[in-house]
């Protein structure tokens, strides 16, 4: 299986920058935020720490959370969701302050630009990059310098996307990323699936050019992360049913059950890999969700 840089959108999003007056950055988001977090419990098992959004984010049935990742900024977390309209977007959460704001994921165009039209499914989030896991289309990347102030709120336009060419295989499915704590320079990606499709892992680096497959992912894996040689995956089991998080190594992973709220999705871990995030996506069933990392599988 190969990787290859596809969809180069420079031009576009220098194009588009030079429209609104010049990019602002992340920090302009972090200095305008502007809805709540609230500390609160979630129905699991583990020791835990939870957050739920505003009353609008957590009933509303357009918006999905699906994504997470710490930011390299401590206390700063991401989070991506899709849209049953379409579109995705990027919810940067400052956990010191309890406070975040939606940033609209776009891609530039000769006109202006548009919505992302992707599930979103995992974040990862290394240095200014942001990798977008998008399903069969691979990864969506971008940059937090490039966010920009617009008539629509805050924007990021994507730059480019690595897409995954098998050659007589099947392609590798997308469904959620993370970052290795252990070695920034690596990112774990995966593929949700049932009983009767494909669930694997595989390592790549950042740049695309690099890539290793991992047999041996779990039935409705929703996320993975992996710390030295170790992994965990976060599963669902429905809207009702807390979830399961699964550790160890490949072809002997232990299951934890009930270590997640119901609705678990994306899996990621700090950068001192003592922590586990992951997000949960039903209405009235939506937090952000810090665990312990489990040890000895």
């Amino acid at each position: 299986m190969q990787l290859t840089r596809v969809d180069d959108l420079t031009a576009e999003g220098e194009a588009l920058a030079s429209r609104y007056g010049g990019r602002v950055g992340l920090a302009a988001v972090l200095g305008d935020l502007d809805r709540r977090l609230r500390r609160t419990l979630a129905p699991c098992l583990s020791r835990h720490r939870a957050w739920t959004w505003d009353a609008d984010d957590r009933w509303d049935p357009r918006w999905w959370p699906q994504g997470v990742s710490p930011a390299p900024e401590p206390g700063v977390l991401g989070v991506t969701w899709y849209a049953t309209s379409g579109g995705s977007r990027l919810s940067v959460l400052d956990l010191r302050s309890r406070r975040y704001r939606h940033v609209t994921l776009v891609r530039p165009t000769r006109e202006g630009y548009e919505p992302l039209r992707v599930h979103a499914g995992g974040l990862a989030w290394s240095g200014r990059r942001l990798y977008v896991a998008a399903t069969r289309a691979g990864l969506w990347v971008g940059d937090t310098d490039d966010v920009l102030h617009t008539h629509d709120g805050y924007v990021l336009p994507v730059r480019h996307r690595i897409a995954a060419d098998a050659g007589d295989g099947e392609p590798l499915r997308f469904s959620f990323v993370s970052v290795s704590p252990s070695d920034p320079a690596r990112l774990v990606v995966g593929e949700y699936g049932n009983d009767r499709q494909t669930r694997r892992l595989a390592h790549l680096s950042p740049d695309g050019d690099a890539f290793e497959l991992v047999d041996g992912g779990v039935v409705r894996a929703q996320g993975a992360v992996a710390v030295g040689d170790s992994y965990a995956l976060s599963a669902s089991h429905g809207q009702w049913t807390p979830g399961s998080l699964w550790t160890g190594r490949p072809g002997a992973f232990r299951e934890r059950r009930w270590a997640l709220p119901m609705g678990p999705e994306d899996l990621a871990v700090s950068a001192d890999g003592r922590r586990l995030w992951t997000v949960t996506e039903h209405p009235r069933r939506r937090w952000i969700v810090s665990l312990p990392m489990p040890h000895g599988g």
